[in-house]
């Protein structure tokens, strides 16, 4: 089997029993697989839920807490608990650990996205398994992924992994809630994930966790536009996860024969908070989707929101949404020259954007 670069996820349910403390056999059997994945030559990368389930009963709470104090004070106390223990449990293996902690701000900001590539890819290289959560101790409802699986797929886009598996308590997409619906059959492949696929599979996840499969696929669609394949579903055992990259896994695998790899710069690009809008007239649409030629602000006839030269901008023409890019101009600037044509601008003028910084999404 070729090497490759793996991201594993691994749910609350998937980690802790159902009073939601930690599940020391369930959290073993993960340990073993990712384990048997190192000893191949693979590199891994975890990204693990729990730190909230694993904390919330010592601060004396009967069950998950549902305010953001709680969560944040549950997620302080269980993250420290989680990583501790994971620790242990791969020194016996002697595979040595990192403790990563992201907010969506290492992933909007360019120079923290840029920095968090490098950061991870030192660690690869000196054969340290980085162990990833979600930053929830500081976290505020604007700037929280959601859910982890939201955070593997960005995190398996930015180090351009071959494979994202997401582990749950269900082992795939089912065409009903096999829950209710004895009839129910799994989808063992799907080259893509559908705006009706996300539509049908809404609902929550389990007690302990905030993911259901509605987040895992939204999640697979994103890594699929950087180029990863995803599979969602279960396993037990040493070799489960090995069993996963072989086609063999209990669950749903998603991708095609041949994903594009999108390069770092339009990964950014593509998944960071937008800041504003440009409409742009026929001309300058033609010129940067079929020419392949950067945005002059000559072809700019309205723009919405306020906007920092550097910030990330959704472009539209009559047609609707043609695609994002890092604008060179700050919202001001820009209502000043658009319109206007090069000769008319002061010497020095430059793109609206340029097309290095530019991803279409028609």
């Amino acid at each position: 089997m070729d090497k490759k670069r793996i991201v594993v996820k691994i749910g609350s349910s998937s980690l802790t029993n159902s009073k939601g403390e930690i599940d020391h056999k369930k959290l073993h059997d993960h340990i073993l697989a990712i384990a048997a994945l190192k000893k191949l030559g693979h590199e891994v990368l975890l990204v693990t839920s729990g730190a909230v389930a694993a904390g919330f009963r010592m601060l004396g709470y009967p069950s998950r807490p549902v305010t953001l104090k709680g969560k944040q004070a549950a997620a302080a106390v269980g993250q420290n608990l989680l990583i501790q223990k994971y620790s242990e449990l791969f020194s016996q293996y002697d595979i040595r650990t990192a403790q990563i902690l992201l907010t969506r701000t290492d992933f909007s900001k360019k120079e923290r996205y840029h920095n968090a590539f490098a950061t991870f890819t030192e660690l690869l290289e000196r054969s340290i398994l980085p162990i990833i959560n979600e930053n929830d101790t500081v976290s505020v409802a604007e700037l929280t992924f959601g859910d982890n699986d939201m955070l593997s797929a960005l995190v398996s886009g930015l180090v351009h992994a071959d494979q994202l598996i997401i582990l749950t308590d269900i082992n795939g997409f089912y065409t009903d809630n096999p829950l209710k619906n004895p009839d129910a059959k799994r989808i063992d492949y799907l080259t893509e994930v559908s705006d009706d696929m996300l539509e049908h599979a809404s609902g929550t996840g389990s007690k302990i966790g905030t993911g259901g499969m509605q987040s895992k696929l939204l999640a697979a669609r994103t890594a699929l536009k950087s180029g990863v394949h995803v599979f969602i579903g279960k396993g037990q055992g040493e070799n489960k996860l090995v069993e996963i990259l072989e086609g063999r896994g209990d669950g749903t695998y998603i991708g095609q024969v041949q994903n594009t790899t999108l390069p770092n710069q339009k990964q950014w690009l593509s998944f960071t908070e937008v800041s504003g809008k440009i409409y742009i007239d026929e001309g300058a649409k033609n010129a940067i989707l079929s020419s392949g030629k950067s945005l002059l602000p000559a072809g700019v006839y309205k723009i919405e929101g306020r906007f920092h030269k550097g910030d990330v901008v959704e472009v539209y023409s009559e047609s609707g949404l043609l695609g994002r890019g890092e604008v060179l101009y700050s919202s001001d600037d820009l209502r000043f020259a658009m319109g206007k044509r090069t000769d008319e601008l002061p010497s020095g003028s430059m793109e609206v954007i340029h097309r290095n910084q530019w991803v279409q999404t028609i």
